[in-house]
């Protein structure tokens, strides 16, 4: 969490910091705090964690907050929050809106193959993601191996960046803030668990994208079509290159190339796996997961 740290150690530090309740993680459901509340209480800042809209505002009411900046919270934000700060609500979203409002749209920017994304800093208001823009910034991604987890944090560094950059001519009333053009607005959905699941007649670059994509979750994940096969059902696949050429193959078959790296045919072109996990097993490497099944070559995956 770049931002709050930044914040945090210079002029504009918090006087609160609002983010989710405690959940139970783990197999032994052990009550642990969101990453945001552990840097928080680094630094000395009091922390609220509302269960919804209505403790929030309860809660905001009793700040005296003069300013309001949200990122990552999933919580909606009441016009009565919003109408509240002397300078408003800021948001911090890790796309170059109006494109791909919502959800998840570093894991769109990673599916799509973008050029470029980067971070908008706007005025929040009613709807999601639709406030008048305050200050962007771009970032270059064509032809980068970006997982979520690393994008993620890329954006979290620039958007802490340009928020220290904008907030003194915000405050100062220098900066005009410019509404979005609805006609190129798109937006990204929740992601769900099915949308892990590998379709194979896609090309290898595509699939490739997603493994990137949905890691770590819902993570890219096939299924052996022979259900009588000695191989776990399920397949997660973490790591993968793409081989550009088709290798004679039918679409799902696990073969291996000349130089015996596990591959896996798609409707254009490969992929050569590097990192996988079994249901119910550990992440290791393709050449380790070979040595104890070299039973799955000319397996289909569906």
């Amino acid at each position: 969490m770049p931002i709050l740290g930044e914040l945090a150690q210079g002029p504009y530090r918090p006087i609160a910091v609002f983010c989710a309740p405690d959940k139970p993680v783990g197999r032994k459901q052990i009550l642990t705090p969101p990453p945001v509340k552990i840097i928080a209480q680094k630094y000395n800042i009091p922390v609220w964690q509302p269960a919804n809209s209505r403790e929030l505002a309860q809660q905001l009411k009793t700040t005296g907050c003069h300013l309001i900046v949200c990122a990552a919270y999933r919580i909606i934000l009441p016009r009565e929050v919003l109408e509240m700060p002397k300078y408003g609500c800021l948001n911090i979203h890790p796309s170059l809106l109006p494109k791909y409002r919502g959800t998840s749209p570093i894991q769109a920017a990673i599916l799509n193959g973008d050029d470029e994304t980067g971070v908008t800093i706007f005025k929040m208001d009613k709807g999601i993601d639709t406030g008048p823009v305050i200050a962007y910034r771009k970032l270059p991604i064509a032809n980068s191996k970006y997982t979520t987890p690393e994008l993620s944090t890329k954006l979290s560094k620039l958007g802490a960046e340009l928020l220290l950059e904008t907030l003194p001519d915000w405050i100062a009333g220098k900066i005009i803030s410019q509404p979005q053009d609805e006609s190129q607005a798109s937006y990204t959905k929740i992601i769900k668990k099915q949308d892990g699941l590998i379709n194979w007649v896609k090309s290898a670059a595509k699939i490739e994208r997603q493994i990137r994509a949905f890691t770590p979750w819902p993570g890219a994940y096939s299924q052996i079509a022979n259900s009588k096969s000695p191989i776990a059902k399920t397949i997660k696949i973490i790591e993968a290159d793409i081989l550009e050429k088709n290798a004679d193959k039918n679409i799902g078959e696990i073969f291996l190339t000349d130089s015996n790296e596990l591959s896996i045919q798609a409707g254009e072109g490969a992929l050569i796996i590097k990192k996988l996990q079994e249901e119910g097993g550990k992440p290791m490497s393709a050449q380790d997961f070979l040595r104890g099944h070299k039973e799955i070559i000319g397996q289909i995956l569906k």
